[in-house]
């Protein structure tokens, strides 16, 4: 979608990716759930990605912490809420907390450990999501979903950080019953996390947001309780490749 002078018109795009959303709600019962959209804007450059924010984009995520630094000011300075959404790097903690809202890739309590740190001597506080490999391939980070919550348990327990939930990348499959199984088992997660923490049994009561569901899928995300998804060429239009 485009406007008359040939630009993007992020504003439609979004409107039409917010229209799936509540269509996929009604159809699974989930009207009124209202489960968020984040633009995912890897390779979009500042003044694309700033664009999108004053089109009503509200939450950007950035995958390269390279491409965050040059475009953190910009992005802020549009109004965006930022989350990191992509595999970090110890060694690139420092500008996820120096720009970012969110850290939803939290997959190990070593990455945690360096984000607590690095918060506590900026003085500020970070949420975080534990990243879970649902589907179990290789190719995808994330901690094992039996061990999420010892991690998630862990992670709130150190200084400056709030575990506000969960994040997956689904199953790469068009089989709809085996993606939408994936993100079952994070929302039964989830749900377990609250539910032990309301018996005192763990200290994840902030954590309620599922972060799961892309362009491709995101009906099945949101079907199986998704809070947010995460778009982006439905939005950005495609990346250079």
């Amino acid at each position: 979608m485009t406007d008359n002078n040939g630009m993007p018109d992020y504003a439609a795009r979004l409107a039409h990716v917010k229209a799936r959303i509540h269509a996929a709600e009604a159809w699974s019962g989930r009207l009124g759930s209202g489960a968020r959209v984040l633009v995912a804007t890897k390779t979009a450059d500042a003044d694309a990605a700033a664009a999108a924010v004053r089109a009503g984009v509200r939450i950007v995520g950035e995958s390269r912490m390279q491409e965050l630094e040059e475009k953190g000011e910009a992005l802020k300075g549009a109004g965006a809420q930022i989350h990191v959404i992509g595999q970090l790097q110890r060694n690139k903690a420092a500008i996820a907390v120096r720009w970012a809202d969110c850290v939803q890739t939290v997959d190990s309590l070593s990455l945690a450990e360096r984000l607590s740190r690095l918060c506590v001597q900026a003085e500020r506080d970070l949420d975080v999501m534990i990243q879970v490999n649902v589907s179990a391939e290789p190719t995808k980070a994330g901690v094992a979903p039996d061990e999420a919550l010892a991690l998630a348990s862990a992670v709130q327990d150190l200084p400056a950080l709030t575990v506000i939930g969960f994040m997956t990348i689904g199953l790469n499959s068009s089989d709809e019953s085996a993606v939408r199984a994936g993100y079952a088992r994070l929302t039964a997660l989830r749900d377990e996390a609250l539910v032990r923490s309301e018996r005192g049994e763990l200290p994840l009561r902030a954590a309620w947001e599922l972060s799961m569901g892309m362009s491709s899928d995101l009906e099945w995300a949101v079907a199986e309780g998704a809070t947010m998804v995460r778009v982006g060429t439905a939005i950005m239009g495609d990346r250079p490749r």
